[in-house]
């Protein structure tokens, strides 16, 4: 009887394996968008050492691959030019699927914390600019697509994720990255062609969150096994988002990156630039694309009033300015101006509508070549000191400075390395340095601009762009 049970489970077993259809994960799925004019990575489960072929309607072309002991796939397609027509992909490995309305266009993976999974709808107690006007529209933006990977923290590598291609409607944009979607509308209305964003997303998120196991584990300050991370608090947690949404996602063809993260790292500003280089490195390694675009963003003015974050927000966005000479192919975008005073204390400023647009220009500029977007932003050059005054002057001004009275944000230093506010700011339009002078310092030697938790600045370039908070001193 042993004997016998043994052979009936072998044979049920057989016929399962016989009878397995394609797997396909869900990010290959009816509505999504492939990159244009690339060969483009598919990839999937069958049936052990099996022969799998694959058809796309757009060249009709037929595309073989076997899959492994494990049953496990992989091949690249090559994909046409960008456009609105939808295409259909089948898969036969003896029994034939397929997925419906494919377009093809540009593809870009949006990451970091909650200010990238920060929704159309809001969340509670914070509330987005135009929100539900957005939502109401969204069906005017066929050429958008979204994959939204659901939140999720695993102590092994997973290599499927849940989630579906969404189309906008106000049945299903609320849902959506609102940043993405503003990056995304503003791209598709330029090129004129459809614009697909995974969003990968986990709110309260580290730059550690995104790491794997084996760079965190040469940062003596960083946990990799379960009883240490768990000390941490949940949303900072090292290594899981990476493990559970990332590495599900990362054979998906792209275009580049777009990320808004780093409120979580001010109280470790000082380790902040090489890790964050350390992992867009990585992540580049692992989508073996090349130097692929990074964009992202500065963090927005808030009040951190916890003891161990108090005041060192401005060294964190110092590191992520800095990190742009660490980082091939990398530019930042200053939020300087996207926040009003009433959201001192609102870690999710409500302007994600301009921060999106803004990372499109950066893209629309260095990836795509419109050069007639001018994306600098006035940022800090040289000090010169005559007497009691100051002279500040910038880079990227080439558009000339908007504002030549009423500037405010500068503070200046003496020996003694106390900062006043300046009393008096004026523009010198013949050398377009800023003169600056306090009553209270009669010799200075060090100024800053904006420095501080929440400060808002008033130096607009002629492009509309906010100047970059900065500092002479290295106290």
């Amino acid at each position: 009887m042993k004997i016998k049970g043994i052979w009936v489970i072998t044979m049920l077993m057989s016929a399962t394996l016989l009878n397995a259809k394609i797997k396909l994960p869900n990010l290959i799925g009816d509505n999504m968008i492939l990159q244009q004019q690339t060969d483009v990575k598919l990839w999937g489960e069958a049936t052990p050492n099996s022969s799998i072929k694959i058809i796309p309607s757009w060249s009709g072309k037929e595309y073989t691959c076997k899959s492994d002991k494990q049953g496990k796939w992989l091949l690249k397609v090559q994909t046409p030019a960008a456009g609105y027509t939808p295409y259909e992909i089948s898969f036969d490995d003896g029994e034939k699927i397929s997925i419906k309305n494919v377009l093809i266009g540009e593809v870009w993976l949006a990451s970091g914390q909650s200010n990238m999974e920060m929704p159309l709808k809001g969340f509670g107690g914070c509330c987005i600019m135009d929100g539900i006007n957005d939502i109401a529209y969204a069906s005017e933006n066929k050429g958008v697509r979204m994959f939204t990977v659901p939140k999720r923290q695993c102590y092994d590598l997973q290599i499927t994720c849940e989630g579906q291609w969404n189309i906008p409607s106000p049945a299903t944009a609320g849902d959506f990255s609102a940043t993405a979607y503003h990056y995304a509308t503003s791209l598709s209305r330029v090129l004129q062609i459809p614009i697909g964003i995974v969003s990968c997303a986990y709110g309260g998120a580290t730059v550690e969150s995104w790491l794997p196991k084996e760079i965190l584990q040469n940062y003596n300050d960083v946990p990799t096994d379960k009883e240490g991370i768990e000390k941490w608090q949940e949303w900072t947690r090292p290594m899981l988002m990476y493990n559970g949404m990332l590495n599900p996602v990362k054979n998906y063809t792209i275009k580049g990156f777009i990320w808004y993260q780093g409120e979580s790292n001010v109280s470790r500003y000082d380790t902040y630039g090489e890790r964050f280089a350390t992992m867009v490195e990585h992540w580049r390694k692992e989508w073996g694309q090349g130097e692929l675009p990074f964009y992202y963003v500065e963090i927005a003015p808030y009040d951190y009033d916890q003891s161990h974050e108090d005041e060192k927000s401005p060294y964190l966005r110092e590191a992520q300015f800095k990190a742009q000479s660490m980082i091939p192919n990398s530019f930042m975008i200053s939020t300087n101006d996207l926040v009003e005073p009433y959201e001192r204390m609102n870690i999710h400023p409500r302007n994600k509508t301009t921060l999106g647009r803004r990372l499109s220009y950066a893209a629309l500029n260095l990836t795509y070549g419109y050069k007639q977007f001018h994306i600098y932003h006035p940022q800090y050059k040289s000090l010169r000191i005559e007497g009691n005054k100051a002279y500040v002057g910038f880079d990227h001004i080439e558009m000339g400075l908007c504002r030549n009275y009423d500037i405010k944000g500068f503070e200046i230093a003496g020996e003694n390395k106390i900062f006043y506010p300046a009393d008096d700011v004026y523009l010198q339009w013949q050398t377009n340095e800023f003169i600056i002078t306090s009553s209270k310092v009669l010799n200075p030697v060090a100024v800053r601009y904006c420095f501080h938790d929440f400060q808002i600045g008033t130096i607009i370039g002629g492009n509309e762009l906010p100047a970059i908070p900065f500092r002479t001193d290295n106290w």
